[in-house]
């Protein structure tokens, strides 16, 4: 049986996505850390089927859990694409708990995978902005800027390199010695 997490070892703060849940205390690999609870709902049950929150949590194709009760400090927890913790869904029980999958320090945001069907519903038209996924897009920027640089440096090469042409053209030989035009008058 894993350890328990103590009540006071997170706690709700600021994060770049809104509102997240922050270690207090070192949470070690395989601690609960908190319980995902609310009101279960029956999908057979029209009035139910038709509820839309992202704090839906469901545990199987019939049931449930709506999280947004202001109590369910675990409705706080958001998606990473690198996690730090995992769902652990009991459907039978009509539980879920999150359990660390790292050891987790103080100060560091408590996040799991909400999952592909979530994902493409909600994250991906406004792009996901947990930490791995902005230092992909912060290096894709990188070398999109490198690779524009390079492209602007060679145009900038060959531009010096056709005016170069250019004033070679202007150069006449004379007797095999090049002579250039100064004042209207040929000088060798």
């Amino acid at each position: 049986m894993p350890a328990i997490a103590s009540s006071k070892s997170y706690r709700v703060g600021r994060s770049k996505t809104g509102l997240g849940l922050f270690a207090t205390k070192p949470i070690k690999k395989g601690t609960r850390i908190i319980r995902y609870f609310g009101p279960i709902l029956d999908s057979r049950i029209p009035a139910h089927d038709e509820i839309e929150n992202k704090y839906l949590f469901e545990l199987n194709g019939r049931w449930t859990i709506d999280g947004s009760v202001r109590k369910n400090l675990a409705r706080y927890i958001n998606h990473s694409c690198r996690p730090n913790a995992e769902s652990d869904v009991r459907p039978r029980e009509r539980k879920v708990f999150i359990r660390a999958i790292k050891n987790i320090e103080p100060g560091d945001e408590i996040n799991y995978d909400y999952g592909t069907d979530y994902f493409k519903a909600y994250l991906k038209p406004i792009g996901c902005k947990c930490e791995s996924c902005e230092k992909k897009r912060k290096k894709l920027r990188a070398e999109a800027r490198a690779e524009a640089a390079k492209v602007k440096a060679r145009k900038a090469k060959k531009v010096v390199a056709k005016g170069s042409k250019s004033k070679a053209a202007k150069k006449k030989k004379l007797n095999g010695h090049a002579v250039a035009k100064v004042g209207g008058r040929a000088r060798a």
